[in-house]
């Protein structure tokens, strides 16, 4: 796929961003492994995820692609018709999230009422009103919600950012958060015991994981100018990122030293590891990427997302629990999800949004293809 880098905010071209979804299956599988380790009969321990906190790397790959994605559709949009419609972006948000959310949060009341699973106090509140990560007392089945609710908190601020002080000064604010969020990190665990539970899941000490993908997508064509940075996105040393990435989640024993120079740094090199195959997908790990396993497993990450937490229970040792049946289950769960739920309401969408905003159906018939399997997607959408 062709792309287009002109002046600063103005961002990728084309229907697709090309090795995104690739991105998106390494991040379900880091987070599927994560939460397989420790459960009935699987073949390695919890303390492999213990000490590399594989789940939350998971999470955070995904964060900085929502930043970059997200960043990118407002500017484009903003570049295209020299407005970013607020509307129309929570319409396709509401559309896009929330019927699937919502079937998963009654599977867990009708799983509760039938004595199949325990809820929490609160638990059913903060699911619901995307507030998670902010409770620190959730159960396991709703344990993954935080992150979720991370997302829509960003969801909420950052179009009116956009809006309100224009693509450069947002860019400029999100960049400065990414070097105020280890000191918010550190301080909150140094001075706010009661908030330590938090760190790392609260939307103040975790967002700058968002916000260097927001930064990346805005500043994206001024950095590839930078001769230095041009050379670390073309070095060969930069297959060594997700080495160190990994390897640096065991600074979780140390948690200040994490929160000050761990978190960033993995933020750092996702970002970085993000650039160099969305900007040179054909070499051999960008043709990985964008392999068709990957790119579907990508396209149904949110569905896994939702559904794993289920059934890969490490507290649980019921048959529906243990594995090789509970990766199974999580699957065969997430594959009805996509293809009942997430599908239809993104159909539904299609004709709401051709209804209110004719102009910009084509833009929404675009995004549905890119929800489509390869096999099922027209030729000029591949």
């Amino acid at each position: 796929m062709a792309m287009s880098d002109t002046t600063a905010g103005v961002p990728i071209g084309g229907d697709r961003i090309p090795s995104l979804d690739g991105f998106r299956a390494i991040s379900i599988g880091l987070v599927l492994f994560g939460h397989l380790l420790g459960t009935q009969g699987f073949f390695l321990s919890l303390d492999v995820n213990k000490h590399l906190a594989l789940g939350e790397l998971g999470v955070r790959v995904f964060f900085v692609i929502s930043g970059f994605l997200i960043t990118n559709l407002l500017l484009t949009e903003k570049a295209t018709t020299g407005r970013i419609h607020v509307g129309r972006f929570y319409l396709r948000r509401t559309f896009r999230i929330f019927p699937p959310y919502y079937v998963l949060i009654l599977a867990l009341v009708a799983a509760e009422l039938a004595r199949w699973i325990v809820l929490a106090p609160g638990d059913l509140f903060h699911t619901v009103t995307y507030t998670s990560n902010y409770h620190a007392a959730r159960s396991w089945n709703v344990g993954h919600t935080w992150s979720l609710s991370v997302e829509e908190q960003f969801y909420l601020l950052w179009p009116a950012l956009l809006v309100l002080l224009g693509g450069r000064r947002a860019i400029w604010v999100a960049a400065l958060f990414v070097l105020a969020a280890p000191l918010i990190r550190l301080g909150l665990w140094e001075f706010t015991v009661s908030a330590r539970d938090g760190v790392g899941h609260r939307f103040e000490t975790i967002a700058d994981s968002i916000a260097i993908g927001c930064v990346l997508s805005g500043a994206r064509s001024w950095l590839h100018r930078q001769p230095l940075y041009h050379r670390v996105l073309v070095s060969p040393w930069l297959l060594l990122a997700p080495v160190i990435v990994v390897l640096s989640g065991a600074l979780g024993d140390h948690p200040r030293i994490d929160f000050f120079v761990g978190f960033t740094l993995r933020n750092v090199l996702v970002a970085l590891c993000i650039d160099r195959w969305v900007t040179y997908p054909s070499g051999p790990v960008g043709r990985v990427l964008n392999s068709r396993p990957f790119v579907f497993v990508g396209l149904i990450s949110y569905s896994i997302y939702l559904w794993q937490q289920l059934f890969l229970n490490r507290y649980a040792t019921s048959l529906p629990t243990s594995f090789p049946l509970n990766i199974a289950l999580a699957i065969a769960a997430a594959l009805a999800s996509y293809y009942l739920v997430e599908r239809p309401s993104l159909r539904l969408r299609q004709r709401i949004e051709r209804a209110l905003f004719p102009a910009r159906a084509g833009a929404a018939r675009a995004e549905l293809r890119t929800l489509q399997p390869e096999a099922e997607r027209p030729a000029s959408a591949a």
